[in-house]
């Protein structure tokens, strides 16, 4: 959701080079931003201060003119003051008096969708833009050979968890609506998540002819696997957004009684989703799930 700011500001500044700080995790699919000169990591964790000084003395001798910073973090705002850098970007928070351009965070508001909030940061540094749109460059070449896309028909991928469970539509809905679909004929499923949902991933597809692929593929495996699928059916969660980045639909389920956390900020970008929202989680059935996903599958 950072792509339309990011892109707007090497875009804003002709003859610029842009470097991307982000965690080891994701290196791999920010170095497909066609627009990015450079990337290099900065762990997405508590540093010792020696470590700050390091990377703070590693980014001063790339002589950078602009930081922006999208995700407020102390150390990140200590770094870029320690390095020299003449413009510093970011919100007024975690030492926000050591950036000279602070915008006021009011995110947990939920006023706007997140692709907004990082664009106001780009505006305060100065550059505007009039294209919001998300878009990673994958090739279905980068899946690997997990499924074979000439038999599985239509594909569908369902992502059961979420990392905060306040977002969490009950995992045994999620099982009752991959047997739901199992039954329709033409459709396959594909089960997706991270490394950590592993071991719940056994248990979730036990007795079920889905495919498992829950911490079996990397963030560009797992973009280019969603860009083959005809949909994903998933809570508030990253894939969603790399769906939605991609190209594939995605049917969301959302909660709406906490501002913060309303598909208003955080729902998949674009358009062609569609997004289930209740006060409460158990308020969505499973067949409105099914008949939602088989209403997007007609419109494809």
């Amino acid at each position: 959701m950072n792509i339309p700011a990011l892109r707007a500001l090497k875009n804003g500044f002709p003859g610029s080079r842009l470097t991307l700080a982000v965690d080891p995790y994701v290196k791999e699919l920010a170095q497909r931003l066609s627009f990015v000169d450079e990337v290099i990591t900065w762990e997405n964790r508590r540093h010792s201060f020696l470590e700050v000084l390091k990377f703070s003395a590693q980014i001063k001798k790339k002589k950078f003119g602009l930081s922006v910073a999208f995700n407020p973090s102390k150390e990140f705002n200590i770094a870029s003051f320690l390095a020299g850098i003449s413009l510093k970007v970011g919100y007024d928070r975690k030492f926000g008096f050591l950036l000279n351009r602070r915008l006021k965070d009011e995110k947990y508001l939920g006023q706007r969708h997140e692709v907004e909030y990082n664009l106001e940061l780009a505006r305060l540094a100065g550059v505007e833009t009039e294209d919001s749109s998300i878009s990673l460059s994958i090739e279905n070449t980068d899946s690997d050979d997990a499924i074979d896309f000439n038999k599985a028909g239509t594909l569908i991928a369902l992502h059961p968890w979420t990392s905060d469970p306040v977002k969490q539509w009950p995992q045994e809905n999620f099982n009752n609506l991959a047997v739901r679909l199992l039954t329709d004929k033409g459709i396959a499923v594909a089960i997706i998540g991270g490394r950590q949902e592993y071991p719940k991933s056994l248990e979730f597809c036990r007795n079920l002819k889905v495919y498992n692929l829950v911490g079996k593929t990397t963030l560009v495996q797992l973009a280019a696997l969603l860009k083959r699928c005809s949909l994903l059916i998933s809570g508030d969660s990253g894939p969603m957004h790399l769906a939605a980045s991609v190209g594939t639909p995605v049917v969301a389920l959302f909660r709406n009684d906490i501002p913060g956390k309303s598909p208003k900020r955080w729902g998949p970008w674009g358009s062609g989703h569609t997004v289930i929202e209740k006060n409460n989680l158990n308020q969505i059935t499973v067949e409105e799930v099914f008949n939602k996903a088989k209403e997007r599958l007609k419109s494809l």
